[in-house]
């Protein structure tokens, strides 16, 4: 009997002992060789890791899949195109409105008449422009979110939009001087713009203000790309589904407005560069903002900052519902096999 109770006290007391040793082992174990959990340990720690990464990163590309380079060419062309002609034509209004403003000289006044003066001629290069950039946008954009580490997105995001940027400002500007022509007054209609042009200031005066119009459009087009991409994925990850129209347009709109408010210092310098014609009335970008601060204030760098942002705000809605929703519309004509490739990417 006395055998059976001192037995029975030892195995309570190695029982005890297992009982307060346990956590302090796994506590020890956890510090000396954490190739030692036990692999449930090891699966809920690694998948938190996963998810702080994926949180910060927006993609994976753990299992790289190989894209066809000129399907997204294509897809990008077509709906870079579709985009960008909708946008102008509904908002070429406001635009023309925000360019009088900044090339108002003083107190000059601003006429109502002709607001769409030039259309035509500017959807004649916003379609191959629009077309261009997203073109070459889309493949630089996943090629190098293949090749940078998965926390860097948003610096793939930010140089596929000025790569972009620089690819369509060879169409871009010509285009913007002699739209901003037409809307100033200057021209009747864009054939006559570009002869005169040509005839005036030579061939170089299609690509006047080129400099200032590179230092606008590429933090512009790197800014807002960057910001919508980066919106985007953000949402759809907290939101664990693709998202709609509505969500696409909205998270466009506000990318939109926030880059063009940013940016509007640079459109004005652009928009007096573009329009001085053979006046010559600015030597340079620098000597155009001493020109404009000396004689009209600090203030006329902001100049046509509510119509810009208005515009853009309203057309990063339209432009980035519509190239998602036409994206969305050619990639359901692909082959099943590219169908099957996509979803996984």
């Amino acid at each position: 009997m006395g055998i059976r109770k001192l037995s029975g006290k030892r195995e309570e007391k190695k029982r005890i002992s297992r009982t307060l040793m346990g956590p302090l082992t796994l506590f020890v174990d956890a510090k000396s060789s954490p190739a030692d959990f036990s692999g449930s340990h090891k699966s809920k720690i690694c998948n938190s890791q996963w998810d702080q990464r994926k949180f910060f990163a927006s993609i994976s590309t753990s299992e790289e899949k190989p894209f066809n380079f000129l399907r997204v060419l294509f897809e990008g062309v077509i709906a870079g195109g579709t985009a960008g002609v909708i946008v102008e034509t509904a908002l070429y209004p406001i635009d023309t409105i925000k360019t009088r403003l900044q090339a108002a000289r003083g107190g000059g006044e601003i006429l109502l008449k002709g607001l769409y003066s030039g259309l035509a001629g500017n959807l004649a290069g916003v379609l191959p422009a629009s077309a261009l950039f997203v073109g070459v946008y889309e493949p630089t954009k996943q090629k190098l979110l293949r090749s940078f580490p998965e926390n860097l997105s948003a610096i793939a995001h930010l140089t596929a939009g000025a790569i972009g940027g620089v690819a369509a400002s060879l169409i871009r500007v010509p285009t913007e001087v002699v739209k901003q022509r037409m809307q100033t007054g200057q021209f009747a209609s864009a054939p006559d713009a570009v002869h005169l042009i040509v005839a005036k200031e030579g061939f170089k005066g299609l690509y006047a203000g080129y400099g200032s119009f590179l230092l606008r459009d590429l933090p512009f087009d790197a800014i807002q790309f960057c910001i919508y991409e980066q919106l985007r994925l953000g949402y759809k990850l907290a939101a664990k589904r693709d998202l709609n129209d509505p969500e696409n347009a909205i998270i466009g709109a506000f990318a939109g407005a926030l880059t063009g408010a940013i940016t509007t210092p640079l459109d004005v310098i652009k928009t007096r560069l573009m329009v001085q014609g053979s006046a010559n009335q600015y030597k340079g970008i620098f000597d155009c903002v001493q020109t404009l601060v000396r004689e009209e204030g600090p203030s006329a760098l902001l100049k046509g900052i509510g119509p810009r942002v208005l515009w853009i705000g309203i057309g990063g809605s339209i432009f980035f519902g519509v190239l998602e929703r036409t994206k969305q519309l050619l990639a359901q004509r692909r082959p099943e096999a590219e169908k099957a490739n996509s979803k996984q990417q």
